[in-house]
């Protein structure tokens, strides 16, 4: 059997993050036998490096990490609708085995018992090796245009939700939003902050960094970038809607009294536990009572948002897109993936085919 470099860790132990060799998978009944292009690196993948969570496949010591995938199918089954040659990305969530009842209507995302598998993350090994296999069932084709840039569906079917979320909860009574307030320019509020520009609404992005591509990024979209805090994004209007892509605790408590009446502020952030700040908790509560807001959370991703992604990207402006991608690291150098990110790094992305 020949073997293939996977990237590895012994979940729950800092530093045991490698790249070793591994059989080559073997593809089941109904499932597709996949090249890997390329693999996404986000802070979820650099927790799992340093020991913080993650769960290895029963009767394995160790996990494949990888859960942002790009890679060209070599083998299919046949009627499975997939062809060698293709283009895919796999569905990162799988159902619990005995499914709850938001899990056997397909919307594993909002899973209610906690017992779905992750791929790369909780129970199943992820897509950063060279090659890997996924059920057909949760396969996602992409265009061919999408080779260099494809690797971006994942995080962008986390905005797909997260749009969707908003829409709901907006939905609940006349919703026609004007702007939008996207708190944090890394690829999750970037990507935000694309599609707010794709439904005509005036789009504002919040960061720190004053340099590098970030906000040429944003004014490319026909935003406005600031970076004095958020009392100066939201000077002078009233976003309807808020995506906080941060987690950063001041911003998080922000963020749910920054929108104007009927708002809807959405959090995709995920901050560490324990981080602690003061709080005037009438004043917040006043706020989202009087003016009827609304804050929801939202993370992960179920097949019909990866479908949506899928064609955002490609209606989406290429160049723009390949500008979020600001280092290409081949699968021998993994460890400059994992090191201290730089302030101009929006996405990093290791180049698994070179």
């Amino acid at each position: 059997m020949s073997a293939v470099r996977a990237l590895t860790v012994e979940p729950g132990r800092k530093g045991s993050l490698s790249l070793e060799e591994i059989d080559e998978p073997v593809p089941g009944e109904g499932e597709l036998l996949v090249d890997a292009i390329a693999l996404g690196v986000c802070g979820t993948d650099r927790e799992l490096a340093d020991g913080d969570y993650g769960w290895a496949p029963a009767g394995s010591d160790r996990l494949v990490i990888g859960h942002e995938s790009l890679g060209r199918v070599r083998e299919a089954p046949e009627g499975s609708g997939f062809a060698p040659g293709d283009l895919v990305v796999g569905v990162v969530r799988r159902p619990d085995p005995e499914p709850c009842g938001a899990c056997e209507r397909g919307l594993f995302d909002n899973c209610r018992n906690g017992d779905y598998t992750e791929r790369g993350i909780k129970e199943l090994d992820g897509f950063g090796s060279e090659a890997w296999t996924i059920e057909a069932d949760y396969a996602v084709k992409l265009d061919p245009a999408l080779a260099e840039i494809g690797v971006l569906m994942e995080p962008m079917s986390v905005i797909a939700k997260a749009w969707e979320q908003i829409d709901k909860v907006g939905g609940r009574s006349w919703f026609e939003p004007k702007s939008v307030l996207v708190t944090g320019a890394g690829p999750i509020g970037l990507l935000a902050a694309l599609v707010g520009a794709r439904r005509g609404l005036e789009v504002h992005v919040l960061d720190r960094n004053t340099e590098g591509p970030k906000p040429k990024l944003v004014e490319a979209l026909g935003g406005v970038y600031h970076t004095d805090g958020i009392a100066d994004a939201i000077a002078g209007t009233e976003p309807d809607i808020v995506i906080e892509a941060t987690g950063a605790v001041s911003l998080v408590l922000d963020s749910m009294t920054a929108t104007g009446p009927y708002g809807v502020t959405c959090l995709t952030g995920v901050t560490t536990a324990g981080r602690k700040a003061s709080v005037d908790a009438g004043s917040l509560n006043r706020e989202l009572v009087l003016e009827n807001d609304a804050v929801v959370g939202s993370v992960n991703a179920n097949l019909s948002h990866f479908t949506e992604a899928a064609a955002i990207l490609a209606d989406a402006d290429h160049d723009w897109l390949q500008g979020l991608i600001t280092r290409r690291i081949p699968l021998a150098d993994y460890t400059e993936t994992f090191g201290p990110t730089s302030g101009d790094d929006v996405k990093v992305v290791i180049d698994i085919a070179s």
